[in-house]
Parts: C-alpha cells; sequence; structure tokens
C-alpha cells in the first residue's frame, strides 16, 4: 500500500513539473522517495541450510513454497471462484429492508379553499425482486464464470510448471558448471604434474628449456581455463539462487553430476509424447475452457432478444400522524404491500444487440483460431525437444566413449613419454585432448538431463502427480 501511494505521488508530480528541457533527463526528489519505498517494501526472503547437498526436488518444494508468481495466479484463481459465486446469486431472490421515515406539510384544497395539512410517517418494509425468467441470460453468466475459474487454475497449473522447468535448467545448468570447474581443475593439476616433470629433466640434464617453456604454456592455459570454469560456476549460482526467491550472492551446494542418472534412451514414440501433451499442457486446456467463455457469452448476449419476467413485492406496516389546520392530530396504522409481476422486452435498441452478439461470436472464433495455432506450436516443440533428447543421448554416449579413449592415451603418452619413446609435445597433446574430452563428458551429461526435463515441460509431465510406489 505504501508503494502504490509512493508511486501515485511520483505520477502526480510528473504530470504538475515537465522536464525543464528537451536535453536532459528529469529529475526529481520524489525518486529517491521511491527508491526508500522500494527498498522499504521489497520481497520478503527465506535462509537454507548452507551447509546441505540440495537434490534438485528438494530445491523444486522450496521454489514453490516461496516464489510469488505461484501466489499471483492462486489469488487470481480464488478471485474467479468468487465470481462464480457471484453470478449464481442471480438465481436467488434479493430481500431488503427498508425504513421510510417522512414529515409532509403541503396544502389541501377542500372545497373553496386550502387547508394546512401536516403528516407524519414511519414505514418499515420488506422489499423482494426475482428475475423468474430470462432465456438463459443468467445461465451463459454462470457459464464464463466456471470457464473463467478453471482457466485461473490451470493458469496456476501453469505457473508452477514454468517455476519447475526454471529451477531444473538453472540447476543442470549449475551442475554443468560445476562439472567444468572440477574437470578443469583436474586438467590444472595433470599440466602442473607435466611441468614439473619437464623441470626435473632439466635440472637432470634430460629435457630441455623449450619442453619446459610448452609445459609452463600449458599448465597457464588449463589455470586461465579454470579461472573462467570459476566464474561461470558463480553466475550458475547466482542464476539458480533468484530462480528459487533467494538473493543472487546465496551459496547453494548441490550434487555432483556424476552422483545423477543418466538415462539410457528415450521415449519409445515421438506421437504418444504429442498427444500426452495435447492432454496435460495447461495453456492448451485453458485456451480450450477460454472457448467456453465464449460460448457462455454468446449465450448470454443472445438472451437480450427475447423477453425476461421479473417479480416484485413489497410488505410492512406503517405508522402514520396526520394534522389539518390547527385541529387536534391523529395517529394511525395499519398493513402496506403490493406485488408485481413485470415483463420487460426490448423492442429497439440501436442495434446494440446485434453488436453484441457479433462482438461475442468474433470472439468465439478468435478463441478458436488461437486453439489451433497452439496446437501447432505445441506439436511443434515437444517435436523439437524430442529430437533433441535423441542428439543429447547420442552425444552423451560419444562423450562417455571418447573420455574413456582420451584417459588411455593420456596414460599411454605419459608412460612413454617417461620411458622416453615420447616427445614432451605428444604427453602436453595428450593432456589437452583429456580436458576437453572430461569438459565435453560433462557438458554432454548435463545437456541430457536438461533435455530430459525440457521433454518434460513441453508435455506438462512436470506437473503431473506420480503414482504412489507399491511395496517396501
Amino acid at each position: 500500500m505504501i508503494l502504490f501511494v509512493g508511486l501515485l505521488a511520483c505520477r502526480s508530480l510528473a504530470a504538475q513539473s515537465p522536464a525543464p528541457s528537451p536535453d536532459r533527463p528529469w529529475h526529481a526528489k520524489i525518486e529517491n522517495d521511491v527508491a526508500r519505498t522500494l527498498v522499504a517494501d521489497r520481497q520478503p526472503t527465506y535462509s537454507i541450510d548452507p551447509g546441505k547437498v540440495f537434490t534438485l526436488p528438494e530445491l523444486i518444494d522450496l521454489a514453490e513454497m516461496h516464489n510469488p508468481d505461484t501466489r499471483v495466479t492462486w489469488e487470481a484463481a480464488r478471485e474467479r471462484a468468487a465470481e462464480v459465486g457471484i453470478a449464481r446469486s442471480a438465481y436467488y431472490p434479493t430481500l431488503t429492508a427498508v425504513a421510510l421515515a417522512a414529515t409532509i406539510r403541503d396544502a389541501a384544497l377542500i372545497g373553496p379553499s386550502f387547508h394546512r395539512q401536516t403528516l407524519g410517517i414511519f414505514e418499515p418494509t420488506l422489499h423482494v425482486e426475482y428475475l423468474v425468467f430470462d432465456f438463459g441470460a443468467r445461465a451463459g453468466a454462470v457459464d464464463v464464470a466456471k470457464a473463467n475459474l478453471i482457466a485461473a487454475n490451470l493458469r496456476f497449473n501453469d505457473t508452477h510448471r514454468r517455476l519447475i522447468f526454471e529451477v531444473s535448467a538453472a540447476y543442470f545448468r549449475l551442475i554443468n558448471a560445476k562439472g567444468q570447474y572440477d574437470a578443469a581443475e583436474i586438467s590444472l593439476k595433470n599440466a602442473q604434474a607435466v611441468e614439473d616433470d619437464a623441470q626435473s629433466r632439466l635440472n637432470n640434464g634430460l629435457g630441455t628449456l623449450p619442453d619446459l617453456l610448452e609445459a609452463t604454456a600449458a599448465r597457464e592455459q588449463a589455470d586461465y581455463d579454470l579461472q573462467a570454469a570459476l566464474g561461470a560456476e558463480q553466475i550458475a549460482q547466482g542464476q539458480l539462487a533468484t530462480s528459487m526467491g533467494l538473493p543472487a550472492e546465496t551459496a547453494i551446494h548441490i550434487q555432483d553430476v556424476h552422483e545423477l542418472a543418466i538415462p539410457s534412451g528415450v521415449p519409445d514414440s515421438l506421437n504418444r509424447e504429442i498427444d500426452r501433451a495435447f492432454g496435460q499442457r495447461p495453456e492448451l486446456l485453458e485456451q480450450i475452457e477460454r472457448i467456453r467463455a465464449a460460448e457462455g457469452s454468446l449465450q448470454e448476449a443472445r438472451s437480450a432478444y427475447v423477453p425476461s419476467i421479473s417479480f416484485t413485492g413489497d410488505g410492512g406496516l406503517a405508522r402514520a400522524y396526520g394534522q389539518q389546520d390547527l385541529d387536534p392530530g391523529q395517529y394511525a396504522e395499519g398493513e402496506v404491500w403490493s406485488v408485481g409481476l413485470q415483463v420487460k422486452w426490448t423492442l429497439f435498441d440501436g442495434a446494440r444487440r446485434e453488436k453484441v452478439v457479433a462482438n461475442a461470436e468474433a470472439d468465439k472464433r478468435e478463441a478458436e483460431a488461437e486453439l489451433h495455432a497452439l496446437l501447432d506450436q505445441i506439436d511443434q516443440e515437444v517435436f523439437t525437444s524430442y529430437t533433441n533428447l535423441q542428439t543429447a543421448l547420442r552425444q552423451q554416449k560419444s562423450a562417455a566413449a571418447l573420455l574413456s579413449a582420451s584417459e588411455q592415451s593420456y596414460q599411454a603418452a605419459l608412460q612413454s613419454y617417461n620411458l622416453g619413446v615420447r616427445n614432451q609435445l605428444d604427453v602436453i597433446s595428450a593432456q589437452k585432448t583429456l580436458a576437453q574430452a572430461s569438459s565435453e563428458d560433462v557438458a554432454a551429461r548435463a545437456q541430457l538431463l536438461l533435455q530430459v526435463a525440457d521433454l518434460a515441460f513441453r508435455t506438462a509431465d512436470l506437473i503431473q502427480q506420480q503414482p504412489a510406489q507399491s511395496g517396501p
């Protein structure tokens, strides 16, 4: 509330005093006030155990509990639920208590002259109104409200789907960055060992200075790569923290990439994945509800062409005091009531009803066209994600094979070098190849896990309840 008032004040001031010239930005004291208000009204945060190693499901649970976007869509769904109750209330009569108290003095014409007449009235009554029949107007309004409620609930689900994927993607990016740092650290140790060996050989007269310089350059390159990997890991840490509604500097400890299970295959059928996406994607189901809401609006608009029947009634007691001229006043009381049945039929309204119906029909056709466009979009998304998953699986298998071959090549080169049958450049080349293979293996593992999450995101499997497992 404070923030809202502050922003209104800022707008008011901006309207009263424009920038003095077109060549400089506009600044005013209110900017500082708004800045202080923003600081005071910062989003509430929460803390996590700094020593705990978190799994992805644990981080998702924390994000869903604290992310403001889920609360926004949840409150919107509650608003739509209230609108359903408002629409349904039109089926019930309204009962109003009315109390009339009045004093009237006027001149009554009696015979050839006017006589002063004074009346005092107190009349408590109950007033009843009831729309008996409206040829579908209320039913259409209820259908619109119910469709809007279902759409709001589906939008709430889609917020969770997107949040889960956002946290998952940030988690796997951090997994990759952390793995790249570990691989770069191992590469630096290998390069340092090669440099130390070259220095020892030079000291013992078995090596040359160019060999040492080459090994030193390789070690410096490995150190450079390590620093780049460290920066990338810090950025990935910040992205994961902010996706969970935490300050960017929050340290979150996660699992190692090699601790996570790697899928060995992809789903058997692309068509089955597409069909599941069509049955589960919240925004697709929401679009269907929008069509139903448009149908309800169309029914409500068409009902204006037919008459409506309504009932009204009043009943109560009246107590009055009356006096004429200076004669003694009199009190009286009695029952009062009235009953009416009204038939209302609009015969002409300047073509307003035709335009309202045309607008409702156009809105329905628009919603249907958007549904078809969304179907095409989802089809393409699932196809692309499925293909990317197949590619990621093949790349991961190739990267694992490359890493195994590179490790063997490095060990063989190092052993041959120690036996004097290979030179320093061969060892350095094998070490660089091993470092690259380690990096690609980590990246391939993380990419495969990310593509699995992406396909689950595209098919909306991320928000589906998993069946309970039986047995121990």
